[in-house]
């Protein structure tokens, strides 16, 4: 079953209140208990829904500053290298790229000191032969696939 319009307002009001039940999703939508429990485990199976875990303020926790870097890495390294980045608490996602670099990673750091430190660790991993890090400034744009679900949920498609 391809993904539609009533999964996309199931999936934008879990976004909005994750904390919600079942029932209250299906009241909200309009729809039985049971298409809406067949909708989640559907979701879930198809890889589509992948949890619920809680949005944080990594500066709330004292992480404050966030930095980008892009990793040239030895041929055929990737797997292993991106095994080591996993093992550096800081290092939030890593992406393998085309382009300048092969790998884009996203990491935290309390400071611009403890940012050189996460550096130094990311450039220790066995197969890293260069890095280009950038600090973010500010983030104009926060991750988000709201707009894509609305998108969806309107019936609309690209």
């Amino acid at each position: 079953m391809a993904f539609d319009a009533l999964d996309a307002r199931l999936l934008l009001l879990l976004t909005d209140a994750p904390r919600l039940g079942v029932l209250e999703c299906a009241r909200r939508l309009g729809v039985a208990r049971g298409t809406v429990q067949a909708r989640l485990d559907r979701l879930s199976a198809d890889g589509v829904l992948t949890g619920f875990p809680p949005e944080l303020r990594l500066d709330a926790l004292g992480y404050g500053l966030t930095a980008f870097a892009v990793l040239e890495i030895a041929q055929g390294r990737r797997g292993e290298v991106a095994e080591e980045l996993a093992a550096i608490d800081e290092v939030c996602e890593v992406h393998a790229t085309t382009g300048q670099g092969d790998l884009f990673v996203r990491m935290v750091a309390r400071s611009n000191d403890d940012l050189q430190r996460v550096i130094d660790e990311v450039v220790d991993v066995p197969g890293v032969r260069r890095t280009s890090t950038s600090i973010a400034l500010s983030t104009p744009v926060a991750p988000r696939v709201r707009p894509l679900l609305e998108r969806i949920a309107r019936g609309d498609r690209p």
